[in-house]
């Protein structure tokens, strides 16, 4: 009983409450953490402070990361994991700098491939990257973290953000409030989809941005199927269950009503029978669908969307009711299941910053990515947007926008950290080199029925390739399966293709 013996030797005063907090260090996860009354008051304050906490009882102080010191590697704080965020923190030097990031969520999504998700063509772990395998250092290096936590306020003048920690709702769990000393911030907090100013959208549709989205709509789309078959049900409320609409005539709202017609084509009349010939989808767009696309190809995909039962409406949406949408000239759509894809604006976290704004309500950036308005603070991604003093106009919310200024950040920043500007306040007068250029790769959409569209033009007045068909499916394919971003998941989506291909799409509601 070696163990018991040991435990004697122990002395009990270590038991105490106020033993466990005898040092700052103790207190924390490391010495990199501090609280922001530590340097302010007496140890036994501290300690006082400390076991107030344990208490349950409230104490007026932040907990947080401190500011580097000499010898510490500078601080690139990262808020978002998306496009942007994720591809700056995959491109920058660990070597140089501690990198942490702070988001709600702790993956990235593979956003071009979220709407086959939602009819069970891919798994949803196919398309959501975990943040610690693009970048490993947040895992491994003693100075780079992840925090599963919003961002409420930015202090530029100090240097430090203030969040606080996502409970997703927990009533158990009290949001814990925390500070972070930054040398280099980096607002790659991304948008969020436009209502407009529509009354009832945010309470009755589902929008496609996150996987939480495209789970919610698997969800109701297997439930008003199963409902549709009850016994007993009406007529018009079968049909209502039934239709399902997409608001929004983009690339997203596009590819979703392909991916829906070829479900309901392939396997809804294989195993919903009975329903079969009831189920409906419904595309509104209030003027052109995928306006940015050549002519020809636009009138391809409307062609092969009704060809896959996919009806076309031209109409503005003035009210949205829990079963019924109001359009503009008061035709009345019910529906069962409602998308809402009509592009994306300025995030509430984004408004309420007091920075410098470009023309759409975006964070007003220079052609280094930089707020010109506070020193150390660069915006990339859909939160930013050029200045009018920079004569550009504000680039397209797109992920390959976003991608390229994540990796032309990075590795700005890594010239600036090898030429000693990596600290706080220590950039200033320096030469950065060549400004950011965005040249437009191309526009690609699926449409169902082993069809989609490319069109490699740098605009829509330009001159290039663009195609259609079958061979433009298989480029489309080709093109999205060596972006995916890990082998491991470049492995998942191959092999949810070739079981789709062989077995059918997975209708379980899970």
């Amino acid at each position: 009983m070696l163990w018991i013996k040991n435990l004697a030797r122990i002395s009990p005063t270590t038991s105490s409450v106020g033993n466990l907090f005898r040092s700052s260090e103790s207190f924390t996860l490391s010495s990199r953490f501090c609280t922001a009354l530590q340097h302010q008051q007496p140890q036994s304050e501290t300690v006082q402070a400390a076991t107030e906490v344990v208490n349950g009882l409230e104490a007026d102080r932040y907990d947080g990361l401190a500011p580097t010191k000499e010898g510490e590697k500078p601080r690139v704080l990262v808020l978002g994991s998306g496009w942007a965020g994720c591809r700056l923190m995959k491109g920058i030097d660990t070597s140089i700098y501690d990198v942490v990031c702070v988001s709600p969520r702790n993956h990235m999504v593979f956003t071009p491939l979220l709407a086959s998700t939602c009819v069970g063509t891919l798994e949803f772990r196919s398309v959501a990257e975990p943040i610690s395998r693009i970048q490993p250092a947040i895992s491994r290096e003693p100075g780079s973290y992840y925090f599963l936590a919003n961002c409420s306020r930015l202090d530029s003048e100090n240097h430090e953000v203030h969040c606080e920690t996502v409970t997703d709702g927990l009533s158990t769990l009290k949001p814990w409030k925390f500070k972070i000393a930054y040398d280099k911030l980096i607002l790659a907090c991304g948008a969020e989809a436009s209502t407009f100013g529509i009354n009832g959208v945010l309470e009755n549709a589902i929008f496609l941005r996150e996987v939480h989205h495209a789970q919610e709509i698997r969800r109701k789309l297997l439930l008003n199927l199963m409902l549709s078959e009850v016994p007993g049900i009406g007529e018009n409320e079968k049909k209502r269950l039934l239709h399902c609409v997409v608001v929004g005539g983009g690339p997203t709202g596009v590819e979703f009503s392909g991916e829906l017609s070829d479900f309901i084509m392939k396997d809804v009349r294989q195993r919903y029978s009975h329903v079969k010939d009831d189920i409906r989808v419904t595309l509104i767009e209030a003027r052109d669908i995928l306006s940015s696309f050549d002519d020809r190809l636009r009138h391809y995909a409307i062609k092969q969307l009704n060809k896959s039962g996919v009806k076309l409406v031209r109409g503005i949406v003035k009210e949205v009711k829990p079963q019924k949408l109001i359009l503009d000239d008061g035709t009345e759509v019910p529906y069962g299941l409602l998308v809402w894809s009509t592009g994306v604006g300025p995030s509430s976290f984004v408004r309420s910053l007091h920075l410098p704004k470009d023309p759409g309500g975006r964070i007003g950036i220079d052609e280094w990515m930089r707020v010109p308005s506070v020193e150390d603070v660069f915006a990339i991604g859909d939160c930013s947007g050029y200045l009018a003093t920079t004569g550009k106009s504000t680039l397209p919310a797109l992920a390959q926008v976003a991608e390229r200024e994540g990796k032309y950040l990075a590795n700005l920043l890594n010239v600036m950290g090898k030429a000693g500007g990596g600290r706080a306040n220590s950039a200033k007068g320096m030469e950065l080199g060549e400004p950011f250029v965005y040249k437009h790769m191309g526009s690609m959409a699926t449409i169902g029925r082993y069809k989609a569209l490319v069109d490699l033009r740098e605009s829509k007045e330009g001159k290039g390739i663009s195609m259609a068909g079958f061979v433009s499916w298989f480029i489309w394919r080709s093109a999205y399966l060596t972006r995916v971003v890990s082998w491991r998941n470049r492995f998942y989506v191959a092999i949810n293709w070739l079981t789709t291909f062989v077995f059918g799409r997975d209708i379980s509601r899970i």
